[in-house]
């Protein structure tokens, strides 16, 4: 019930929503505890919930275990929010790795500029104003987006809970766009929903996705990138589609919450190659 009532607060009133909810933990924290500054407020955190630096930690181990992320790589954050996987590679990437990531809001990419690039200048930011409806009311649509860097720019590409916040078609013209900029036999990992088209998601112990559509379901009718489940057949239609080749997968636990690991996610992992 409290997902649904915060749906139907436009963007701006689900950032204020946020920051009003987490006010006490975080003047608590700010002025009794002294948290460490590098970390930003809850109520500045607009995406996942936890702990920050664990869970970015356990983002970066993610990406060494199944991408064989190395401290020289040159990585492509889609999607980077509010720097959390971002501030796990700053005590991993060496002076010689680069790290650029990009956001469709402006307060993720202001903080991570003022408190990561400011102190590792080989970490880079850059704000796109983008239409998302969760979380802006931009009107330049991604499926028409060229991410701003040249062909062949990075040997690794990550997202963490970009792809299941983004219409089918934004998700096509990001996945032609990671071909494009990833070396050859460069790697990206990426979290998804993903379900077999006989699935029953309604025996799921966490998410549903009720609203069936052509070949994807939805948690939200009225707000389709609150978050979206892709048909197995489909994505692997629209990766074939973009040129990379699907590798891995390793199974989340958003409808089982019996296979946490320590080597998944709570979304699903693709493991996609040029």
């Amino acid at each position: 019930m409290l997902r649904k009532i915060y749906y139907k607060l436009t963007p701006g009133m689900r950032m204020l929503a946020r920051k009003v909810y987490y006010l006490p933990v975080d003047f608590y924290e700010k002025m009794i505890v002294k948290t460490n500054t590098n970390t930003p407020s809850k109520g500045d955190i607009y995406v996942g919930s936890g702990d920050f630096v664990l869970q970015g930690k356990h983002q970066l181990h993610l990406l060494q275990k199944h991408i064989d992320l190395q401290p020289k790589d040159k990585v492509l954050d889609v999607g980077c929010g509010i720097g959390r996987t971002a501030m796990a590679l700053t005590e991993f990437l060496s002076s010689e790795g680069t790290y650029h990531g990009f956001d469709v809001v402006e307060k993720g990419i202001s903080w991570c500029n003022k408190n990561i690039h400011s102190q590792y200048p080989n970490f880079q930011f850059q704000f796109v104003p983008l239409r998302n409806s969760l979380y802006n009311s931009y009107t330049r649509e991604s499926k028409e987006f060229q991410f701003p860097y040249a062909d062949c720019s990075f040997s690794k590409v990550y997202l963490f809970s970009v792809f299941t916040h983004m219409t089918i078609e934004d998700i096509q013209q990001y996945l032609n766009e990671i071909y494009r900029v990833l070396e050859t036999d460069g790697y990206c990992l990426a979290t998804f929903f993903i379900y077999k088209k006989e699935e029953d998601l309604n025996k799921n112990e966490g998410f549903k996705f009720e609203y069936e559509k052509n070949g994807y379901r939805l948690l939200n009718n009225s707000l389709e990138e609150a978050n979206i489940a892709i048909e197995e057949e489909k994505l692997h239609a629209m990766i074939e589609q973009s040129g990379l080749k699907n590798v891995n997968f390793i199974k989340g636990f958003w409808s089982n919450f019996r296979l946490k690991s320590i080597d998944n996610d709570f979304q699903d992992i693709v493991i996609l190659k040029k």
